[in-house]
């Protein structure tokens, strides 16, 4: 758990911001006591809609088929 003093947290607050992005916890504290904690907000996600993908997804004529280089290992 990486500790910063308000005071010095002022001057490093992107960096720290970045680290607490990375998932490392990020502590402010005053007088070396502990008072907050910087945490990522959770990323809204946007509901999934079915069909989304239509057109963009295709499989090939000859998925189900064996290559013929592999016919002495399916015997």
């Amino acid at each position: 758990m990486a500790q910063y003093n308000i005071a010095d947290a002022k001057a490093r607050l992107s960096s720290l911001v970045r680290k607490a992005l990375r998932g490392d916890e990020v502590v402010l504290a005053r007088d070396h006591r502990p008072l907050v904690k910087l945490v990522p907000l959770p990323r809204k996600r946007k509901p999934r809609a079915p069909g989304s993908a239509k057109g963009q997804v295709w499989t090939a004529p000859d998925f189900g088929e064996t290559p013929s280089e592999f016919d002495e290992y399916a015997k």
